[in-house]
Formats: structure tokens, sequence, C-alpha cells
């Protein structure tokens, strides 16, 4: 089938490998032509995926129209701060009823609205879907065994997703839990940055578990305040997203969390990373909505502190340790 995918970043670009392996005509749109000309040129993605190949089934194009003409999906792959454009862009080429997924992560700044809630809004003929889970591109875009959740309020297209992306090598597995799902995918990248500061600091292992346990539940908490399923945090978006960004180098969250850790200011460390660090925006959004719905999130507090406020990150640590003592839950 045709299938089309908005926005060549990492991500993206993995996904529109996997996908044309599978004998589906993927057209991979980017948002300036440059960009277009040196995929087609090159035939990789030599700025994210050094080294990989693109099938031959992968038309890359500048020309939203033509890639979503006739497309039986639309997966949309935008880092969040260019979300709302890009739906602005994709509308008037959407028909009703046009099955979207989204598969970025991330948080709207300022209306701190879920992604799909952003698609939703600027694309209300679609029915959007959204995808998460731990997936490094690194690894998918080279074909090792990865596993996702896809999540929709209908379990029809829930299945429908499902089947176009199931492989050897990639599982999907279906939710209901849409808010939980994406949720999942947004606020680990909090934590993700504060394990990197955690590793920046010279600390260990100990102290990057507590971190994920502790930083696990207050997502859930959130999580279980707006609507979405307690279960959901335990699974593939939750805890399993949670483990592979704390914990490896491809993840941008934590290295960046690492030269923070290590001194770096916030402009020096997004310069070094040189791509969208979700965590950063994501930390300031999730703070307002611990605030909007009334939960506590001390892990997620001293993360906006240290980003927005310049708080010392030694400083921030003591400040968990030394809480009130406290039954866990």
């Amino acid at each position: 089938m045709k299938i089309a995918v908005i926005g060549s970043g990492g991500w993206g670009t993995a996904i529109s490998i996997l996908l044309a392996t599978k004998g589906n005509d993927v057209y991979l749109w980017s948002w300036i032509q440059e960009e277009t000309d040196r995929l087609t040129r090159d035939r990789e993605n030599k700025e994210f995926l050094p080294g990989v190949k693109f099938p031959e089934t992968i038309y890359c194009s500048h020309d939203m129209g033509e890639c979503t003409d006739g497309a039986e999906l639309i997966i949309t792959a935008a880092p969040s701060p260019a979300t709302r454009t890009t739906a602005k862009q994709l509308a008037p080429f959407v028909a009703d009823g046009q099955k979207i997924v989204n598969i970025s992560k991330g948080l709207e700044e300022g209306t701190l609205l879920r992604l799909s809630e952003v698609y939703k809004q600027e694309i209300p003929q679609a029915e959007v879907s959204v995808m998460s889970g731990p997936s490094h591109a690194e690894e998918v875009s080279r074909g090792l065994p990865t596993t996702n959740v896809v999540a929709s309020k209908s379990l029809e297209t829930a299945k429908f997703i499902q089947d176009i992306f199931m492989g050897d090598m990639f599982r999907v597995y279906t939710s209901s839990d849409v808010i939980g799902v994406e949720l999942g995918g947004a606020l680990k990248n909090v934590i993700a940055l504060c394990a990197g500061i955690s590793d920046g600091l010279g600390y260990g292992d100990n102290t990057k578990a507590a971190l994920m346990t502790r930083g696990l539940a207050e997502i859930a908490r959130l999580g279980k305040a707006m609507g979405a399923k307690q279960e959901t945090f335990m699974g593939l978006s939750g805890v399993g997203d949670l483990i592979v960004t704390c914990t490896s180098m491809h993840s941008r969250n934590r290295r960046a969390g690492i030269l923070l850790g290590q001194g770096k200011s916030l402009q020096e460390t997004l310069d070094n990373v040189h791509m969208v660090v979700e965590g950063v925006n994501a930390a300031s959004a999730a703070y307002e909505m611990s605030k909007k719905y009334n939960v506590e999130m001390p892990i997620v507090e001293e993360a906006y502190n240290i980003l927005y406020n310049g708080a010392n990150a030694r400083d921030a640590v003591l400040n968990l340790m030394t809480r009130e003592k406290r039954e866990e839950k």
C-alpha cells in the first residue's frame, strides 16, 4: 500500500525503511527541499542514520500533496515544537476519516496538550492514533528486534495499524489507552534527562535505579489524574520506554543530561546534542501539569528548577534525598 511519512528525522526515516522493506510504497516528506534533495541523492539519511541505505520503494518529496494523495495511512513524525505547524500544513490534504498515527513523543508547551490532541485540533476530519514504546531509530533502521504499542479509541483502527507495522523484527501490541501511551512516551524523556544528569555528576547505578523507579511513580500518578490506566505505565510505553531511554547512549535526552550534570549550560548542551531534546520541553509542560492536576512530582520539579531556574544539580539531588520520610506508593 501507499504510506506517507511526514517528517524525515531519524525516527521518521527508520519507520520508512521498516515499512518499505515490507513491500509498501513509502513517501517520505521533508520540510525543506534541500533535505529532500540530499535524501534523494544519497539514498540514506547521513545526518541521523549514516550507513543505512534506503530501499527502492522509499520516495523522498517536499510536496505534501504528492506524499498523501491516495495514502492508506499517514504517519506523523514531527518533533513536538513543530507539531502544530506541521498539522496546519497537513490539514488541507487530509480526507474525512483519514487514518493518521503519530509516532513522535512530547507535549506542546503552553497549551499542555498531548500531540494527538494538537493534530485533532488542526485536522478534525482525521482519525488520530498514536504509537510508542522502546524504539531507538538506530536499531529499528537496522532491523533489530523491537516492540511498540499502538493506541486508538477504535480497536479496529488499532488492529489495522498493527497489521501494517508487524513483522519478524517489529512486534506491535494494541491499546485503547491513548492518554497513557502518549504520557508515558512524553514524560519518560524528563526522567531520562535526570538519569543523564546523575551520570554526569558521577553517581552510580543505585541512583539511576531510584530515579527511574520513583520517576515512573510520578508519571503514573499524573496519568491516573488525567484519566489514563495505571497498568499502561507498567507496559511498553511506560517502563519499557523508560528503561531504554535512561540507559542507552542512543538517547539524546540522557546525553543532554550528562552534559548538564558535567556543568554545561542548557544552551551549550542543546548546541552540543544538535537535535531536539524533547525532555527539556516536556519538563516545563510536566511541571505545569503537576500544578494543574495537583499531583506531587518532586523529580519533575527539581528537573524544572535545574533547566529553567538555574538550580544546582547536586543540590537538587540532596533535596530529593532529604525529603520528609514516607511510605512507598
